[in-house]
């Protein structure tokens, strides 16, 4: 895509939210359907359908996606995108370009085994690796701006307020697995 091509895909967009912000405002929202017999859940996307189960470090099988990792995946598609489309916005053309997140956790927390240990992942690293012609300001830059539009990098670095609740359920009603989007 072409800065052009991104700029005339994204200006009615841009036009409609300055006009109307309350439309920019979208609600996101994951489901998942736990599995009576097994510590781990269904998630249904638009995309794909999966189990999630406990890490090997929390003693997995590690035959199902573990949250974690999600995660780690989640920022990692989103500064991938980000950094293509700011490279793209910007002009910088990138020949090849790979992200890399790694977290660390200490699994004493999850495990309820030193009340000292948080639960968690306690520190991320985003790094990003490039081959590109472009100097060394514009490679900043484009870093920048990327850590900048980053969502899902800016909502582990300023998180929003969780709300939990329980909702109980009347006696006999089970959950059904959703169909469709």
């Amino acid at each position: 895509m072409t800065p052009e091509e991104l700029r005339q895909r994204q200006a009615p967009i841009k036009a409609r939210y300055r006009d109307e912000p309350a439309a920019a405002r979208q609600t996101f929202r994951a489901e998942a359907l736990l599995h009576p017999e097994k510590p781990s859940c269904r998630i249904e996307t638009r995309f794909a359908a999966f189990d999630a189960g406990l890490h090997p470090a929390a003693g997995g099988e590690g035959g199902e996606a573990c949250s974690g990792d999600m995660l780690l995946e989640a920022l990692a598609a989103c500064a991938g995108v980000t950094l293509n489309v700011v490279a793209t916005a910007t002009g910088v053309r990138l020949r090849t370009a790979r992200v890399i997140v790694e977290g660390e956790s200490d699994f004493r927390g999850t495990l309820g085994l030193a009340c000292d240990v948080p639960v968690g992942l306690t520190a991320l690293r985003l790094r990003f690796e490039v081959d590109s012609d472009a100097s060394d300001e514009q490679l900043a830059t484009l870093l920048k701006l990327t850590e900048r539009y980053c969502v899902i990098a800016q909502t582990l670095r300023e998180p929003p307020p969780l709300e939990v609740r329980l909702q109980r359920l009347a006696p006999l009603q089970p959950l059904a697995p959703r169909t469709g989007a």
